[in-house]
């Protein structure tokens, strides 16, 4: 018998999160019939009778993992009305939807973990529809078992009538697994090998005694050692030749922390969260030298929850890769790479396919490092960017992603670092492969970095692609702006975007830039004074060549001043002659070098910096020490010479001059936007690069442009990492004529 019905076409993320038994198990509790189906375009749900409650159902008890974009409802009419419900058959169909990232251990599975009556009683691999490996485990599209790292493992019969039941959270999740049929855990150290449960023991005992221990995660190998044992942390340091970039620290649980950040940390994306030290247990300074904050995290997944439970200690859970190379993801790698570093390996034989670091935020939420947990959850593009051309972004040359663009989204990849670090490149290369064939992604062109000799920019030419550049700073305004929501049609802004350095309008270095921007065009209003690299790269490494360079353009009596100790000790008469013949001494706007100057002026970090950063780091974490002082200090982009002068004048605490700079810099950048945004009748201010993740910067220039809409990165990073993104907007807008 035939009937009219209703046709519900769901868009998001709404396949791989267990969305169609979810479905199926609503339908059942509302007394509905019908079908459900995934499709090329996310899930069609079609219903006898009218869906009106169901719809607002769907989205009330979304599960955990989804996202509903959008649901779309039209009438249906059933050529034979079902009396029940079922889940068809896949569809087929363009791919337009959306694969899930990993996700941290649900408290289902952890409690079915933790309990000895379960079958899956500390089996490190656990997982269902909620949580468990995703993008890490792809091979290809379609995202079915045969496609990923779980095609090794066949199920086992219990486990596959839980795969076959609607009514199980397991229905459908391709890592399901247990102790008879999945992955286990290997340990080898030296000449001893041990299997799953004494593989664990093992790597527990190695812990406890203060030793290393490599440890293989989702999206690549962790070094883990006791992080409240100075004598480990400083052998972990020693071993990798990481002499002071932090370390990030895994706590068992979020107790004691605030509800701000125990929400971040307990959310499916388990990242880094960066932590005031004063809110975490008592751990040895060399865990993060000379910073008010500690990144920590809480297990993301079965085995590291068990290795936290069974320590009973905080971990140092940081990279594992030798420094300058890529992370490793397969057991032959690390046991290769890591061999000097670590005194035993916990190793298991699922494959990583896609290489995925850890995430990091801030304690307000703001993305630091985008990868694990939110790649490659895609990005729906502002109002007006439709039926964009597929076009591949390829990013900046440090803290690289590339962005695959097309209609009206984006698909933002993982972060990756220096594509010019051994290694590194060609991890990059293998996953965008992936990716685009994921998407059965065919660019139409390629976009690049205006700078010719990134890495991403030579690959780009060496295909056979349309290329087309986009300046640095246009492109980390145009992703603030996306982030944003600015429509494409919405005006100019003014842009401050404050970094290291990148290419500007005929080949000037730029790095702190005030900017009139649309998506399509980005015209320079002025910045802070182009002052000399001595060295070129060498500055960005050894932050006194920057107050040298400071110093020989601002300051006629610098040998003066007691402040110039780092400079004077150093061979620098030859380094000012190359300046004052300009040679391999390039002229940039830098703000991020004229942090390392002020810094090393205070005595920070003064000849070399261990990471990048560290010296502008470890400044702000000064500054923080003294959260505000009256001073006499002003900074005026037309004048730094007057700034020098009257801050290496003024006699405070080395705090108090930390926290003026700081307060300076903000007020005379605000100044700079204020006066260009009056005279273009402009209120919105947007503020992006990588120095806006200094937290005390971002609150000074909030404070000073408080007259104006102001618009920062949040949900991706102000630094590199957003640049394909930006990219992206500012090449689909110049393709909507």
């Amino acid at each position: 018998m035939s009937g009219n019905g209703i046709q519900l076409r769901v868009r998001g993320k709404v396949q791989g999160v267990g969305f169609r038994p979810f479905v199926w198990q609503l339908a059942q509790a509302m007394g509905l019939a019908g079908d459900v189906c995934n499709d090329g375009q996310g899930v069609l749900v079609r219903l006898a009778g009218n869906g009106e409650c169901f719809t607002a159902r769907l989205r009330q008890d979304c599960p955990p993992l989804a996202r509903i974009d959008e649901v779309d409802a039209q009438p249906f009419s059933w050529e034979n009305l079902p009396d029940t419900f079922t889940i068809r058959h896949s569809a087929g169909g363009t791919m337009d939807t959306q694969i899930v990232p990993d996700a941290a251990t649900c408290p289902a599975c952890l409690a079915e973990m933790r309990d000895p009556r379960e079958r899956r009683y500390r089996y490190p691999f656990i997982n269902c529809t909620h949580c468990g490996p995703r993008f890490t485990i792809i091979r290809a599209m379609p995202y079915d078992r045969p496609a990923t790292s779980m095609a090794a493992f066949p199920l086992c019969p219990p486990c596959g009538a839980e795969y076959r039941n609607p009514a199980d959270r397991r229905f459908h999740a391709q890592p399901v697994a247990c102790p008879d049929c999945g992955p286990a855990l290997e340990w080898l150290s030296g000449d001893v090998h041990a299997a799953r449960e004494a593989a664990l023991r093992a790597a527990v005992k190695v812990l406890k005694s203060g030793g290393i221990v490599a440890v293989k995660g989702l999206g690549g190998f962790h070094l883990a050692c006791d992080a409240q044992n100075p004598a480990a942390v400083a052998r972990l340091r020693a071993r990798k030749h990481r002499p002071t970039k932090p370390l990030a620290v895994m706590l068992a649980n979020a107790d004691g922390l605030p509800a701000s950040i125990s929400e971040r940390l307990l959310s499916p994306a388990a990242p880094v969260v960066l932590t005031p030290k004063n809110l975490l247990p008592a751990m040895p300074e060399a865990i993060a030298p000379g910073l008010d904050r500690i990144g920590v995290m809480l297990p993301a997944n079965p085995l590291q929850h068990l290795l936290l439970a069974d320590v009973q200690r905080p971990l140092v859970m940081t990279s594992g890769n030798l420094s300058g190379k890529p992370p490793a993801i397969t057991n032959g790698e690390a046991l290769e790479a890591l061999r000097e570093i670590a005194d035993g390996f916990l190793l298991h034989n699922r494959d990583i396919l896609q290489r995925m670091d850890d995430s990091v935020v801030d304690a307000q939420g703001s993305m630091l490092r985008r990868a694990r947990g939110y790649v490659p959850d895609a990005i729906t593009l502002p109002a007006g960017f439709d039926d964009i051309p597929a076009m591949l972004c390829l990013g900046a040359e440090m803290k690289n992603t590339f962005c695959l663009v097309r209609g009206n989204q984006a698909v933002l990849s993982q972060h990756f670092g220096d594509l010019s670090d051994d290694g590194v490149e060609q991890q990059w290369r293998s996953a965008l492969a992936v990716m685009q064939q994921m998407y059965a992604f065919t660019p139409q062109r390629a976009i690049c970095d205006a700078h010719p000799a990134y890495r991403a920019r030579q690959w780009a030419e060496e295909q056979a692609l349309e290329t087309q550049t986009v300046l640095h700073h246009h492109a980390h305004a145009a992703a603030c702006l996306a982030e944003n929501g600015w429509p494409r049609n919405g005006g100019e802004v003014i842009a401050l975007t404050l970094d290291g350095i990148g290419m500007g309008e005929n080949g000037a270095l730029w790095g702190g830039e005030c900017l009139r921007v649309s998506y399509r065009d980005c015209e320079h209003l002025g910045g802070l004074p182009a002052v000399a690299l001595p060295g070129g790269d060498l500055a960005a490494a050894q932050p006194w060549r920057n107050l040298l360079a400071q110093c020989l353009a601002f300051v006629p009596d610098w040998l003066q001043h007691a402040e110039t100790r780092a400079v004077r000790r150093q061979r620098w008469q030859p380094l000012a002659v190359a300046v004052s013949r300009g040679l391999n001494s390039p002229l940039a706007s830098s703000c991020g070098r004229l942090f390392d100057a002020v810094a090393c002026a205070l005595d920070i970090c003064p000849e070399s910096q261990g990471y990048e950063g560290e010296a502008a780091c470890r400044l702000e974490a000064l500054a923080a020490q003294c959260p505000g002082v009256a001073h006499p200090v002003t900074l005026s982009v037309d004048n730094l010479a007057r700034f020098w002068q009257q801050w290496l004048d003024w006699q405070a605490t080395p705090a108090e001059r930390a926290w003026a700079f700081h307060d300076a810099l903000a007020k005379g950048l605000a100044a700079l936007c204020a006066l260009h945004a009056r005279r273009l009748s402009l209120s919105t201010v947007c503020l992006s690069g990588g120095v806006l993740h200094n937290r005390l910067l971002r609150a000074r220039l909030s404070h000073y442009l408080s007259d104006f809409t102001l618009l920062f990165p949040s949900r991706l990073p102000a630094g590199d990492g957003a640049i394909s993104f930006g990219q992206a907007v500012v090449a689909a807008a110049r393709s909507c004529l």
